[in-house]
């Protein structure tokens, strides 16, 4: 494909996203002149994203890092050289000896996420280089800790209801995601549904597009979600829509949760999220008398102080009713579970010299890098954006100034995080790389291959760190293995039995291979909870020193809904959700989805704009103890008074400050040390 001049070649989306669509790439000259979705693709048939449908301008971008450069002016000033790539891993390797020389190796620090979801680009051959360094471990805990492990502590694994079942649905509940613009073929199969009568009924905190499409949307007060599945839950067995024959052949504690639920009255709860008692009793009936019922669990709801035990307490419900038995009932939160690889053949953690090193979380990299014990002295940032995605931005800002620092960013662009480092490499886009991509929502492998050649001189991941390892003296087999021979070994995973007759020669053949699904027909019946049922009550969380059954508890900021009121120093509730045509951070710089998001804005209620004399358009200032966000504001009622919100993830840029994270916290969540964005108090001011 790479040395064909034209044509159309089969591909697949990098993007963070659970739909993982295959993709047709048109070629002309040898460059993309399109990108198409792959109509052979069982489930993404063709349909694809307006953010991937331009992919094309993002691989060809004027201002793309196409070679090595070294910073020779202020950090943060941008001001770099042209250097060879012999002079980038030498000054690198250097470094890295000096610095594990002299203060360990664990004063080097590597910061990396999903920019790109290859798994040999983030799962790989740089896990082999940072483990046989002996650096510090990093906790990648910035998106679905907290819910996974919510989820976890009732199901045991990170898996449910399979996609396609959902079209059997005659209820389907999307609570706390944005589906029309993070999972949109979740959408396609939900109209398939409704088509036969089914409703969508929408829980969330804004009426975004997803909630703008439901039959139902219904909004609540931020943090609270939990009260209101516990409530549903103290109306199910108050009124008899509990399955108990399912109860007491699959779960564990349903006895003792018939009795905690008692004081979750619809006026309590009412209380607490905002929706109207009458509300919550139209909806817990609706749940308990349906057919089959779906919870489509998002990722927002797990942003808070509490989020692991929201998604928990939501997990639970059709553990009540018996849904699960229902074909498309039950639940999703993350299905990547189904389609786990061979970890330890990738990541070779074998290679360590220290195992014990100390775990860093992401979510806490201002902290870290502030630490005088035993302080940070390297870091080497890639598939992330630190600077614009984590949170307590000017805290991170502060590090990242450092000039003891040293820091290595590899990228496609000089991102806010890159303006900052000693070194930065140019990365390749997926479109030039060869590697494997699972989905963490349908049950589909499949293989990417180069379609383009390598842009200027730009390296994968996979080619950057195999050749710093040799370039450290590494173990030279571990660090000469070619793309095939890793994803052989991905693959090779008699542990996962969902993998069986999935093969790097079939991937060639047909692009994408079908995991081998036999097991879901068992998949109450195996559950790898301590129990071996659905626990409802959970003896983990018990002895972590958390409630064992699903319990609100409020969010630590001082914020308990819309009570705080004005008396308050920060009384507005600060939520900072993806927009539809960026994905976190990536695409801010893309000149098409600028123009389609036009600027960040802060959307705010007419009764707390009208209290602070905000009129719609206004330039306003939102503020807080760790920083400020300026930014128009938007007046709109599509949340409940109390509430804020700012959609996106912009690159700072025309003198403003338009990073939403200076305003959040991090604070852990009570599950999985998840980053708790949400759950941040703010005040908003006329500029």
């Amino acid at each position: 494909m790479i040395h064909e001049e034209n044509g159309v070649f089969p591909a697949v989306c990098p993007l963070d996203c659970p739909d993982t669509c295959g993709l047709l790439l048109h070629k002309e000259n040898g460059k993309i002149v399109k990108v198409a979705g792959n109509p052979e693709h069982p489930i993404t048939q063709g349909a694809i994203c307006n953010k991937v449908r331009n992919m094309a301008e993002r691989v060809y971008h004027s201002e793309r890092i196409l070679y090595p450069l070294r910073r020779t002016g202020p950090k943060g000033a941008a001001i770099f050289e042209r250097i060879s790539w012999d002079e980038a891993v030498s000054e690198i390797t250097e470094r890295f000896k000096t610095l594990s020389k002299e203060y360990g190796p664990e004063s080097i620090l590597p910061y990396s996420f999903y920019g790109n979801m290859g798994v040999l680009g983030v799962d790989g051959m740089d896990r082999r280089f940072f483990n046989a360094l002996g650096s510090s471990k990093l906790k990648q805990s910035i998106c679905n800790s907290a819910g996974n492990e919510g989820w976890k502590s009732v199901m045991g694994f990170n898996g449910g209801t399979i996609p396609e079942e959902t079209v059997h649905a005659d209820v389907i509940i999307v609570w706390g995601g944005n589906i029309v613009s993070t999972n949109m073929h979740q959408v396609v199969l939900a109209e398939k549904a409704r088509k036969n009568g089914a409703k969508v009924v929408v829980i969330d905190v804004h009426r975004n597009q997803t909630g703008q499409w439901a039959d139902w949307f219904i909004p609540l007060h931020p943090g609270t979600d939990t009260a209101l599945a516990v409530g549903i839950m103290h109306i199910l067995f108050r009124n008899g829509l509990v399955n108990e024959a399912f109860m007491q052949q699959y779960t564990l504690g349903h006895e003792e949760l018939r009795e905690h639920v008692k004081g979750y009255t619809p006026e309590y709860v009412s209380s607490v999220t905002g929706i109207p008692a009458s509300d919550i009793e139209r909806l817990a009936a609706m749940y308990g008398q349906a057919e089959a019922a779906h919870i489509h669990i998002g990722n927002g709801l797990q942003h808070h102080d509490n989020g692991g035990m929201a998604v928990r307490s939501i997990t639970c419900l059709p553990g009540l009713t018996g849904h699960w038995l229902k074909q498309g009932g039950g639940a999703t939160k993350m299905n990547g579970g189904y389609s786990s690889m061979n970890s330890e053949a990738l990541e070779r953690p074998d290679l360590r010299p220290n195992p014990e090193a100390r775990r860093i979380n992401m979510n806490r990299i201002g902290e870290a890098l502030a630490m005088t014990d035993k302080p940070i002295k390297g870091l080497f940032v890639y598939c992330s954006n630190p600077l614009v995605v984590a949170p307590d931005t000017e805290r991170v800002r502060a590090g990242f100034e450092r000039e003891d620092l040293f820091t290595v960013v590899h990228d496609l662009f000089m991102t806010d995080t890159a303006k900052y480092a000693d070194i930065v490499l140019p990365a390749t886009s997926s479109f030039e790389n060869t590697d494997v991509f699972a989905s963490y929502w349908h049950q589909y492998i499949q293989l990417q291959e180069p379609v383009i050649p390598t842009q200027g001189e730009s390296k994968s991941n996979m080619e950057l760190f195999s050749l710093l390892g040799r370039a450290m003296g590494f173990n030279e087999a571990a660090f000469s293995e070619s793309e095939e021979d890793m994803i052989a070994r991905a693959l090779d995973h008699p542990d996962n039995p969902y993998l069986n007759g999935v093969t790097l020669s079939g991937l060639k053949e047909h692009r994408h291979v079908k995991l081998d699904m036999t097991p879901y027909a068992s998949y109450l019946n195996n559950l790898p909870t301590a129990s071996g049922r659905i626990e409802l009550y959970s003896t983990a969380m018990e002895t972590a020193g958390l409630p064992p059954l699903p319990t609100y508890v409020p969010l630590k900021e001082g914020y308990d809904g819309i009570r705080r009121g004005r008396g308050h120093k920060y009384p507005l509730m600060f939520i900072s959700p993806p927009n539809h045509n960026f994905l976190n951070s990536t695409f801010a710089n893309v000149p098409k989805h600028q123009k389609l998001e036009k600027e960040p804005f802060l959307q705010i209620h007419p009764e707390d704009a009208a209290e602070r004399d905000i009129e719609d358009g206004m330039w306003v200032t939102v503020y807080n103890d760790r920083g400020t966000y300026e930014v128009r504001a938007k007046v709109t009622d599509k949340m409940l008074p109390g509430t804020v919100v700012s959609q996106g993830l912009w690159w700072e840029g025309e003198g403003r400050k338009q990073r939403a994270n200076a305003l959040t916290s991090d604070r852990l969540s009570d599950l999985g040390e998840g980053a708790t964005f949400f759950s941040t108090v703010v005040e908003v001011k006329l500029k």
